[in-house]
């Protein structure tokens, strides 16, 4: 392993979000409450899918898997900001920051691969909905979880493998709030050129092999809501993608944006990676409770049965 060639490095230093205590006191408190609300709202997702029966569908079954991915996601980076953000000193450990790197691509790998399969659901459910049940059986639906969940770990890994064989000499500041590996790559005094090219295309080849058949179920979807006659129809069928279209945007478009624009160590990277990483958990469950009219009657129906 070349990390183990270099003995010197045992830890990176984290420059984290701000050097004001007053600042970082602020965001302590700002980020606090998005990680308790991320933490709560996919844990009343979760409890209220399970509760009640009605929602024992496929679409919330992935819909289930999705909350518990959000939960991971923002647990992987979100509470070592907050540790950092009281701490003088910002530190990781290279075991810390090999952790966090994988569990950062797996947990949103995981999160993308479920997305495209939710997409591919609405359009079995809105293009084909006589074959809905039988295309959409509970066997099927497993293993799309089980390969979303296997295909993320395999990109993580792979991932993970390009950060052992860096080689590192003295540099230990990352200019970053998170141990990323597109912020790794200044400190490495080995040639990187083809590291970040396997990076790059592993990171292309994720996100289109998961966006395109998004893309390609909702051309199939608007094509198929354009030929409804009546305008009432058209609406009530959109709005039961119209959850999903948000989510996706929002994902994808700050997960392209952070994975595939080179890193600068700019207030806008920061911000990029915080709507990525801790924004975007808090933001699924909220729309997927108050865009959708079945997930609200469920939310009423459970906090009737236990309060």
């Amino acid at each position: 392993m070349a990390w183990r060639n270099h003995s010197t490095i045992t830890e990176f230093i984290l420059i984290g979000l701000s050097d004001d205590p007053y600042i970082e006191a602020l965001f302590f408190v700002l980020f606090l409450g998005i990680y308790l609300l991320t933490v709560m709202g996919n844990l009343m997702l979760l409890l209220v899918i399970r509760a009640d029966s009605r929602l024992h569908t496929p679409m919330y079954f992935f819909l289930s898997n999705l909350s518990f991915m959000d939960l991971c996601f923002s647990s992987v980076t979100v509470p070592k900001l907050l540790k950092d953000l009281l701490s003088q000193k910002k530190t990781i450990s290279v075991e810390g920051c090999l952790t966090q790197v994988f569990f950062v691509f797996f947990s949103s790998g995981t999160e993308a691969c479920l997305l495209s399969v939710m997409a591919y659901d609405r359009y079995a459910a809105i293009c084909h909905p006589l074959l809905y049940g039988q295309v959409m059986s509970t066997q099927f639906c497993v293993k799309l979880v089980l390969i979303s969940w296997g295909l993320a770990c395999l990109n993580a890994f792979v991932i993970v493998l390009l950060a052992i064989n860096l080689d590192f000499c003295e540099a230990q500041i990352i200019h970053h709030y998170t141990c990323e590996l597109p912020a790794l790559f200044p400190l490495s005094c080995s040639d990187i050129s083809i590291t970040t090219d396997i990076l790059l295309s592993s990171s292309l080849l994720h996100g289109l092999g998961t966006f395109l058949p998004i893309f390609f179920s909702y051309a199939r979807i608007i094509s198929t809501i354009l030929s409804i006659s009546s305008t009432s129809g058209r609406s009530k069928t959109f709005s039961t993608c119209s959850s999903h279209l948000i989510a996706v945007t929002l994902f994808f478009g700050s997960g392209f944006l952070c994975y595939l624009m080179p890193p600068s160590g700019s207030s806008l990277d920061f911000l990029i990676s915080l709507q990525y990483s801790a924004v975007t958990p808090l933001l699924n469950p909220l729309i997927y409770s108050l865009k959708n009219k079945e997930v609200k009657a469920a939310v009423r129906r459970t906090l009737g049965k236990y309060l």
